[in-house]
């Protein structure tokens, strides 16, 4: 095959950014080609094998409202649905699915491949090309040169990687593929700052080695939501998952061995992600517990390959046997691999904008790992913006910019460019402070119009979405001003043990109280909906996002308040390449931290650690002048 030198659009890396932002381009009408070392590998889920979870259920949601392929391949190949953090508000409930790996690798490489616009080019990608300040392209394998005007870096944990197993090292992009060496350096020519960050990963079970009568089925959610507000006839299996833990005599055999774990005798020098400890840390940071959960879950369906999610580990493999035999079903367990730490190289992302373009270099967008990040959503999140920007940078076009009231990929992008990295980021509810509005129900509400103005969403995603909205406005109204008869009222009320009221209450009012739902009034013959021009799943959405705007609408306002009042500051601009120094009226450290980050509006300089009240204040003043 004769290789195509010119493309419009370059993807490095064929993971789960690679694969958002190479085929976000592609369908927005450039030639894209997506440089992988292994075709074979693409899209390949290299940990875990589950999609979504807290806060990262709502990514893939948002991913899909834009017209990313995330949560339709996870709907595709999933084997098993949850609701999580139900014991919490709905707006922080988040959905996560176990994930047949060859059935979603299978569909990912099919898509890439039915993609006209997209070509799969097999090597190396060893250095980055320049010209007067923008991209010019990209080399593979030392020789063959291809051009393009934009190109996204999505290189994994591939960069210099480095795996450890007990004290032993392999050069390796992860277990069994080599890793990728001559980008790092190229963009550390070009001026760029380079971190160290390290991951790990448990060892995967033989199944036929496991005692399945000693440890506990866990099954999902009967009736399950789908990630994709596309689908429908959502009807996946129920694999089961398993439970066991750890005991005394295991956590006994991981400290008699710390010194024999790269992490503990100084052999890894990266930042490893403090939300996913591995089973040394939990055992030393958290030595007054007796035992820790350790999940058995399925690679694929009828698998006899098993992630013991819960036991990262880099400690010698004889070591993580040894403890795992401990373990109750795992008495005689043996292994298809060990688990492993691995290290790799990461750029700071406050040298991007918040398109993920870089700010020294026009055309050159980073997405995933190399940003800092830990997880496939959050990879694939930056990924299809990435894309996006890649073809508006093509077309010269404004970027898409998402703020942090409008969606976690806001929060997610924001937080990477303005504040420090310093280990693997990892997305959180916590981390939104605008969550109540950034519920994973309403998604494709906030962001369907963004995807079909972009050209990524078809009219007929957008059309259900105008629908939704009618329906919505229309019952809001209807619940406000519906006021039965007092006796109605307390007779419901009492169904509920809830207090009697001595006055005639709306159905939005009683719908406040803490007990009361609105599948209770239908239920009851209160109200009835007329649904019928919305599929299953989107009913349940629908009457989630109505109960919840109902219960939230106080706080949803005062929410909207805030937003309002900050918007002055998230428009003011800040010039390009703006002298920080020269404002002596300015701290010391805002000075130096300014200079670093080179906010781009006065919104992302007050979220700057180090920058104070005062120091925005300042900076508004100079703006002002200007």
């Amino acid at each position: 095959m004769c290789l195509k030198k010119n493309y419009d659009v370059v993807v490095v890396g064929g993971g789960h950014a690679g694969v958002e932002a190479a085929l976000a381009s592609a369908r927005l009408g450039l030639q894209v080609a997506l440089i992988t070392l292994d075709a074979s590998s693409i899209g390949r889920m290299s940990c875990n094998p589950a999609i979504g979870g807290l806060a990262k259920g709502h990514l893939v949601r948002e991913i899909d409202a834009l017209g990313g392929q995330m949560g339709w391949l996870a709907d595709a190949s999933g084997i098993q649905f949850k609701m999580l953090n139900k014991s919490k508000g709905k707006a922080v409930w988040s959905p996560r699915a176990q994930i047949d790996k060859k059935n979603y690798e299978s569909l990912v490489r099919f898509l890439v491949q039915s993609e006209s616009n997209l070509s799969v080019v097999e090597g190396e990608a060893r250095r980055v090309l320049t010209k007067n300040g923008s991209v010019s392209g990209v080399t593979i394998d030392d020789q063959t040169r291809l051009s393009c005007r934009s190109l996204v870096l999505t290189c994994g944990t591939f960069l210099n990687g480095l795996i450890h197993v007990g004290r032993r090292k392999i050069s390796a992009g992860r277990m069994g593929e080599e890793s990728s060496d001559g980008i790092t350096e190229s963009l550390i020519s070009l001026g760029f700052v380079c971190g160290r960050l390290k991951t790990g990963t448990p060892p995967r079970l033989r199944a036929n080695s496991i005692d399945w009568d000693r440890v506990d089925k866990v099954f999902g959610d009967k009736n399950p939501r789908p990630f994709s507000f596309r689908t429908t006839n959502f009807n996946p299996p129920n694999v089961p998952c398993h439970t066991t833990k750890t005991n005394s005599i295991t956590h006994e055999i991981i400290m008699e061995h710390l010194s024999d774990s790269p992490m503990y005798c100084n052999e890894i020098e990266g930042v490893g992600p403090r939300y996913c400890p591995s089973i040394e840390d939990k055992v030393v940071r958290f030595s007054e517990r007796l035992s820790h959960h350790l999940f058995l879950e399925p690679e694929w369906v009828g698998s006899d390959q098993i992630y013991t999610n819960g036991f990262s580990t880099s400690l010698p493999e004889n070591i993580q046997l040894k403890a795992l035999q401990t373990v109750s079903g795992l008495k005689n367990v043996s292994f298809y691999r060990p688990g492993y730490a691995i290290e790799y190289d990461f750029f700071l992302p406050s040298q991007l904008k918040a398109s993920l373009e870089t700010k020294s270099i026009e055309g050159l967008f980073l997405a995933g790992q190399i940003n800092g990040t830990s997880g496939y959503e959050e990879a694939g999140a930056q990924g299809l913006l990435a894309g996006i920007n890649a073809a508006m940078h093509f077309r010269g076009r404004d970027p898409l910019v998402l703020q942090r009231n409008e969606a976690y990929m806001g929060v997610l992008i924001d937080d990477l460019v303005t504040k420090e990295t310093l280990e693997p980021y990892r997305m959180f509810t916590a981390r939104a402070e605008y969550r109540l509005l950034l519920r994973h129900t309403n998604a494709d509400l906030r962001l369907s119009r963004v995807g079909y103005n972009i050209g990524l969403l078809k009219s007929s995603s957008l059309n259900v979405v105008k629908k939704k909205l009618v329906f919505l406005d229309k019952e809001i109204k209807r619940l406000q001003k519906s006021r039965p008869s007092l006796e109605n009222i307390n007779s419901f009320l009492s169904s509920f043990d809830e207090k009697p009221t001595l006055e005639k209450l709306s159905l939005a009012e009683i719908l406040r109280r803490p007990a009361v739902n609105l599948k209770s009034f239908v239920e009851k013959g209160v109200l009835f909906f007329d649904l019928e021009e919305f599929s299953k799943e989107q009913q349940d959405d629908l009457l989630d996002e109505l109960e919840t705007s109902i219960k939230y609408e106080g706080y949803i306002k005062r929410q909207d308040s805030l937003i309002r009042r900050l918007a002055q500051n998230e428009s003011a601009r800040i010039p390009p390449l703006f002298n920080f120094n020269e404002c002596r009226a300015l701290s010391s450290e805002a000075r130096d931290k300014l200079s670093f980050v080179q906010p781009e509006t006065l919104g992302q300089a007050s979220r700057i650690s180090g920058v104070s009240p005062a120091d925005v204040g300042v900076l508004a003043v100079l703006l002002a002048a200007q």
